[in-house]
């Protein structure tokens, strides 16, 4: 009769060591498992640690653990199968839009690929929505657009506060194109990146400068009606604002026509 082989033992991953235990232990653990599984820890095809391991792990209950994973599922991150465990997805299916998901992409990628990514969204949504407001916008819009412009030309040594306006600009002409989808999509995206180093870029007195004339070449063009050249006006704007933030990390070939 042979020998019983032995199992090797489950390697426990390293615990997060809460300074204070969070009052939400689901969602703690959630975000560290997102970080884990984005970081690489547990790769494409590889299965989570299985409840006990990942118990001790973060110091909860099974039925935290199970609504961790749960979110994860949600996510797109994870696909759970009775018997064969809880299988990390490939990143396609990962759900982008994600907060938590968003983030950590953006946390880990030195090559600012994935903000390159938001960037091409945010300018064929801004440029449409650039071309419906020129063909659309009333006196009153007009009138705000100029307004804020010339307001930003005041505002180049204060990049805190241009950047507010800024925001404000392009908010206008969403809100003119009356494209509630198209203007959500990119208000929760740039809500999701503003605050990362790597898409604040460089800023500083000439670049408000520059960023503020392609704002006035949008606006002239909204202004005359001039739907396709308020379109490229919007997406040369944003091409070249980014271009500029980003500076030479990676490569920005996917941000050419």
């Amino acid at each position: 009769m042979s020998a019983t082989r032995s199992q090797p033992e489950p390697v426990v991953a390293e615990s997060p060591g809460w300074t204070r235990r969070p009052a939400n232990l689901a969602a703690a653990v959630t975000a560290e498992l997102v970080q884990r599984v984005v970081r690489g820890n547990y790769p494409t095809g590889s299965t989570l640690p299985p409840e006990p391991v990942l118990c001790e792990t973060f110091s909860v209950s099974r039925t935290v653990i199970r609504e961790a994973v749960k979110i994860l599922q949600e996510k797109g991150l994870v696909r759970v199968r009775q018997g064969a465990g809880t299988t990390v997805t490939p990143q396609a299916q990962w759900n982008m839009l994600d907060e938590l998901v968003l983030a950590a992409t953006i946390a880990e990628d030195e090559t600012l690929a994935i903000l390159d990514d938001v960037v091409v969204t945010r300018r064929l949504l801004e440029s449409d929505m650039a071309h419906v407001a020129a063909r659309t916008a009333g006196q009153d819009v007009l009138d705000r657009l100029r307004e804020l412009v010339d307001r930003m030309d005041e505002l180049v040594d204060d990049t805190a506060t241009y950047e507010e306006h800024d925001r404000l600009f392009h908010d206008t002409i969403m809100q003119a194109s009356g494209n509630r989808i198209a203007r959500g999509v990119v208000r929760s995206l740039e809500g999701q990146v503003i605050n990362s180093s790597g898409y604040q870029g460089k800023s500083g007195r000439d670049m408000c400068k520059a960023s503020n004339r392609g704002h006035r070449r949008i606006c002239e063009r909204i202004a005359a009606h001039d739907a396709p050249g308020a379109a490229d006006a919007m997406f040369t704007h944003i091409t070249e604002a980014w271009l500029v933030r980003r500076g030479a990390a990676g490569d920005p070939g996917r941000l050419k026509r």
